[in-house]
């Protein structure tokens, strides 16, 4: 009875963790139409960040609780599962086409930065504070680039019109209750999942390489195939680099300045997999800009033998 009342608890946790980041999204993205931030700096900033809260709020709680496997866990399948699941599937129903600045300077950018991961972790078993700076330092160069990009034009998503006529205080509402969902929703995912690992024998770092890391991932997932089915599918490739991109910088980065993240010698494997996804996302997009089926279901098999692995 107790393991079912952890796997309910891991379930609302997860509905927690996607309305929560859902309200925030609204809620943030609209304030800040209302005072005249153009969309387009919304679309880079809040809206980009905001898929990313369902990680960053499941990786800093599972830290501050003393499983900090979880966190980089979380990262790395969330960033693993971003790209080969959620972009597989995404392209086996719909081609995507991939912007030019995506393939030449925001892909290959995630490549390196979780290569600078793998290699400031592995090297002592852990993300130290210092390490933690590190990642920030990268995190706001990224930043300034998202700002430029802006200045100069560059198409981003849609980002909901805000409703000139909702009132201010609504959306602070939305806002904070989103952002309070989402603490409480982390909480209740990591105890749960960490109880249910400990009940059937599994590691923190397998659970948090594929329950933890699909549960926060949910939001692009949903996001992803739903825009594919509308015919939308275009901005899926950005907003998943990037999404992986503020994973490891602001996720990880933010973590490690609160408390030393350990970084196993077991997750070697795993950010080789983590790194190789970005190395095999730009050399099925390189040629023709665009993410075709077969370059989905080339993605979807890599998960696969990735997954038969993990349960080996």
């Amino acid at each position: 009875m107790d393991i079912l009342l952890q796997l309910l608890l891991l379930v609302v946790g997860f509905v927690m963790l996607i309305k929560g980041a859902d309200w925030f999204v609204e809620g943030a993205s609209k304030i800040a139409d209302r005072f005249g931030i153009p969309q387009l700096v919304i679309g880079l900033t809040i809206v980009a960040m905001g898929t990313s809260l369902p990680e960053a709020a499941v990786s800093i709680s599972a830290a501050v609780q003393g499983s900090a496997e979880i966190t980089i866990g979380n990262v790395m399948g969330s960033n693993i599962l971003n790209v080969l699941i959620i972009l597989g599937l995404t392209s086996v129903v719909r081609t995507i086409s991939v912007q030019k600045s995506t393939v030449y300077y925001e892909i290959p950018f995630v490549i390196i930065v979780t290569a600078v991961l793998a290699g400031v972790g592995l090297m002592d078993n852990r993300v130290s504070r210092l390490e933690g700076v590190l990642l920030w330092v990268f995190f706001i160069a990224y930043m300034l680039y998202l700002l430029v990009m802006a200045k100069k034009g560059a198409p981003m998503e849609d980002v909901p019109e805000a409703g000139k006529n909702e009132s201010l205080l609504k959306l602070i509402f939305f806002v904070i209750f989103g952002a309070a969902i989402i603490v409480f929703g982390s909480d209740i995912t990591v105890d749960a999942a960490t109880k249910i690992a400990t009940a059937f024998g599994m590691s923190e770092r397998f659970i948090g390489l594929t329950i933890v890391a699909l549960g926060t991932s949910l939001p692009e997932l949903v996001t992803s195939v739903t825009a594919a089915i509308k015919g939308k599918a275009d901005i899926a490739v950005g907003n998943i680099v990037g999404s992986n991109i503020f994973n490891v910088l602001f996720v990880v980065g933010t973590t490690a300045l609160i408390t030393p993240v350990t970084y196993a010698a077991g997750f070697t494997v795993d950010s080789i997999v983590a790194i190789a996804s970005g190395v095999l996302l730009f050399l099925c997009v390189i040629k023709g800009k665009k993410l075709t089926r077969t370059g989905g279901i080339i993605m979807l098999v890599g998960y696969a033998a990735y997954f038969v692995y993990l349960i080996r």
